[in-house]
């Protein structure tokens, strides 16, 4: 059975862009800096969550993977938000938001092979299957939403499958890099999560 998530909205940021990222390299769990643009992508992230939270709801807190090109990202936004909004914001990190292990994937192109690795027919060597991130990913945001105040989440792409799975939602849908997100629960409950790209 797949996991749901606890109806509770938060903000979701993938990490700006590395050279991997540029690249079309399977990054997983290898722990690939931010490059140049990823930097900036990450300040104008910062701004345009800041634009929105009239329309949705201001950030408290920050709850980061512990890899460094989404724990920078996190960092990048909070200093953002310090300078432009006197907003001091705590960034926590949790190892469960670590995005998934691709095993023998990591460092290859990116292949065809992911819609196989969703349906669980196929995972790569080394790798976690996908209904093991799945319960990994759910679990942390229930955590990380739990806590007072509106979080905002910066993570994966996989990850980011991995909660459209818990949402009820296609999974295989790529979300650009420094692509914030404001995501609610549908109301009335069961209607499908609402995800609203703000960027």
């Amino acid at each position: 059975m797949i996991p749901s998530l606890a109806p509770r909205p938060f903000w979701y940021l993938r990490h700006g862009e590395t050279d991997w990222n540029a690249r079309g390299l399977s990054q997983g769990r290898s722990d690939i800096p931010l490059n140049a643009t990823g930097i900036a992508q990450a300040q104008r992230a910062a701004a345009t969550m800041a634009a929105h939270w009239a329309d949705h709801a201001p950030i408290t807190r920050i709850v980061s993977s512990p890899l460094i090109r989404a724990l920078r990202t996190a960092e990048i936004v909070a200093e953002t938000l310090l300078a432009r909004d006197d907003l001091s914001l705590p960034i926590s990190t949790d190892r469960d938001l670590q995005e998934v292990c691709f095993g023998v994937q990591e460092g290859q192109p990116m292949g065809d092979w992911y819609d196989s690795w969703i349906a669980g027919d196929y995972t790569p060597e080394g790798a976690e299957p996908f209904a093991d991130l799945v319960a990994r990913a759910a679990a942390a945001v229930d955590r990380a939403t739990a806590g007072e105040g509106t979080v905002l989440i910066v993570c994966h792409g996989a990850m980011f499958r991995a909660l459209r799975a818990a949402m009820g939602l296609p999974a295989n849908v790529r979300l650009p890099n420094a692509s914030p997100l404001w995501l609610r629960p549908g109301e009335p409950d069961p209607l499908p999560w609402q995800l609203v790209n703000v960027g």
